[in-house]
């Protein structure tokens, strides 16, 4: 063996599992990564730089590597919206959602709630994509982010009425009518 050889075999021995890692769950990591960031193109970036971070840690992680991973994820979305408290950051309309011409409502949806969550402050989102999208536990959010329970469950409770306050203008088409109310 060619000493060109031994480092390309010690190369691909080195990250053992992480194309298969990358290959089955790129698409919930990314998921979570542009809600936690507020866009697709920002939750691609928050997502190169988790794995960036993780590769060089890669041989001493024993255990869960995925579960590894979301938390760089989640220390990395908070200290973006630590960083833009500190200097903030003039934030503009998101591109308007394009509507697709097959009538896909559901897509529509999505975008638009992406949008509202988008102007949520950064650690309002955090917590409640941690908590409604990534199922996590008020405990786990606490533990992942850093603060107490009781900030997670106060920043929880103004992150929705903040959400609610932006989508109360929203149409509810077919939406079913509240048991007891009457047109």
């Amino acid at each position: 063996m060619t000493g060109r050889e031994h480092v390309l075999r010690h190369r691909e021995n080195h990250y053992e599992g992480l194309d298969a890692l990358i290959a089955t769950r790129s698409d919930a990591l990314l998921a979570t990564a542009g809600l936690l960031a507020g866009g697709r193109e920002a939750g691609q970036d928050l997502l190169q730089a988790a794995i960036e971070k993780m590769m060089r840690q890669w041989h001493r992680i024993e255990g869960d590597r995925e579960a590894y991973l979301r938390r760089i994820l989640y220390h990395l979305a908070v200290d973006s919206w630590r960083r833009r408290r500190r200097r903030p950051e003039v934030l503009t309309d998101l591109a308007p959602a394009v509507a697709q011409p097959d009538g896909a409502g559901a897509l529509t949806l999505r975008l638009a709630l992406v949008q509202a969550l988008g102007e949520l402050t950064p650690r309002q989102r955090a917590v409640l994509v941690l908590r409604y999208f990534e199922g996590l536990s008020e405990v786990e959010i606490a533990g992942a982010l850093g603060c107490s329970t009781g900030t997670v469950k106060s920043t929880a409770a103004r992150g929705l009425k903040n959400l609610r306050a932006h989508t109360a203008s929203w149409p509810l088409e077919d939406a079913p009518e509240p048991k007891g109310a009457h047109r």
